[in-house]
């Protein structure tokens, strides 16, 4: 099959769950023979000429120049809209057996639509996360203009593609038919690779792995740790990733006074470094609820034995990728008290620890990316062979 994936942002270059779920499919199916394309902002033009570059086998095509995504920690709207047009004249010369485009940042859907219509290639959505309301959150009153485009997105595509549950009720609810969604694990690991990577040196209790934008509540984080602190523990916190809101997290540790034992790697270009850090701590924590209910980093962690502390449920959905009481905790609700008292019962409680790290290694390995490849491209063979358009 010849198929095409649309997303602004690119793996390596930018390391978010939706991007590396592309790249992991994207180059499992380029190594069964299949034609992957991958269009996307150049992020790979400083220093190389070439617009059009094949990175382990999967074609990337720079749409456009390298541009900001985030504005005062938000997605820019601008870069959106121009990456949307930029998109078009690169995308028409081509045809597919199958679009997959990605629902974020919306307005790239809308051109990948156009195109399934001019030449006539089905279109298949992926929705990582269903806003809703939560744009009046977000947005406040302009608000409404996403959640009219969101509702507009839900009506191109032949084909979505949903993860967890909370995310195929939503679009059932906002009136797409339930014979044009198909429920598909959204993140996956390569498990069998984590398992044989070696950990760090490094002493580490607590970590936090991801892109340190404000929806994470890597704050809340802190002041948990902060919580803890009051009461006298002195364990050790690691914070891998980068983004706007870095250099207010660094500030914040400090008002707490729990700089000393909050250490901020920055960005790790290395996966397996990521992965050898996790492995040598003892509890993962995503301080929300993944957006749409899941989120990668956390079975990554469960891949290498560490139970995770998350949020039970928010604005974007109800979390699926943490069991309580199986893979890790929940907390009903984002508070820091609550969580540091989570984080405090798991580094405590040993023989807890090793019954929710064992249990996390038997969820993770059902979470594959070569099963997740394999059922993708059910989909899309199905979708190929019977075109709605």
């Amino acid at each position: 099959m010849k198929i095409a994936f649309v997303y602004d942002a690119v793996y390596p270059w930018i390391k978010g769950g939706a991007e590396k779920r592309i790249y992991e499919i994207g180059k499992r199916l380029a190594d069964k023979g299949h034609e992957v394309h991958w269009y996307g902002i150049g992020w790979w033009f400083e220093g190389n000429n070439s617009r059009t570059i094949d990175y382990n086998g999967i074609i990337l095509h720079g749409v456009c120049e390298p541009m900001q995504l985030y504005v005062d920690g938000r997605r820019s709207i601008k870069e959106a809209i121009y990456f949307a047009y930029k998109l078009f004249p690169k995308l028409i010369k081509e045809k597919f057996d199958v679009i997959d485009c990605q629902e974020f940042p919306y307005f790239p859907c809308f051109t990948a639509k156009v195109h399934s219509l001019f030449r006539r290639t089905p279109l298949v959505i992926t929705w990582h996360e269903i806003w809703g309301d939560y744009w009046y959150e977000y947005l406040g009153r302009k608000g409404v203009f996403g959640k009219i485009i969101e509702k507009l997105i839900t009506k191109l595509a032949q084909m979505n593609i949903v993860g967890p549950k909370y995310n195929m009720e939503k679009l059932i609810s906002m009136g797409v038919s339930k014979d044009r969604i198909t429920a598909h694990l959204i993140g996956g690991i390569c498990f069998e690779d984590i398992q044989k990577i070696p950990p760090k040196d490094e002493n580490i209790d607590v970590i936090f792995v991801g892109r340190l934008i404000r929806a994470k509540g890597v704050d809340m984080l802190l002041r948990a740790i902060a919580c803890l602190r009051e009461n006298h523990w002195e364990g050790s916190v690691a914070i891998v990733g980068d983004g706007p809101e870095r250099k207010n997290l660094e500030s914040l540790s400090k008002e707490l006074g729990i700089q000393d034992i909050v250490k901020f790697f920055g960005r790790i270009e290395s996966d397996e470094e990521v992965i050898s850090l996790m492995k040598s701590a003892k509890v993962f924590v995503y301080p929300t609820a993944p957006e749409g209910g899941w989120a990668i980093n956390i079975i990554e962690a469960n891949a290498c034995g560490l139970p995770a502390i998350s949020v039970q449920a928010g604005n974007l959905g109800t979390n699926e990728a943490v069991i309580h009481g199986y893979n890790g905790l929940l907390i009903p609700e984002q508070s820091a008290k609550l969580l540091g008292e989570k984080i405090k019962l798991i580094l405590e409680d040993e023989s807890l620890r090793k019954t929710l790290s064992k249990n996390a290694i038997k969820f993770a390995k059902q979470q594959d990316w070569d099963v997740i490849t394999k059922e993708l491209l059910k989909v899309y063979h199905i979708v190929a062979a019977n075109s709605y358009l």
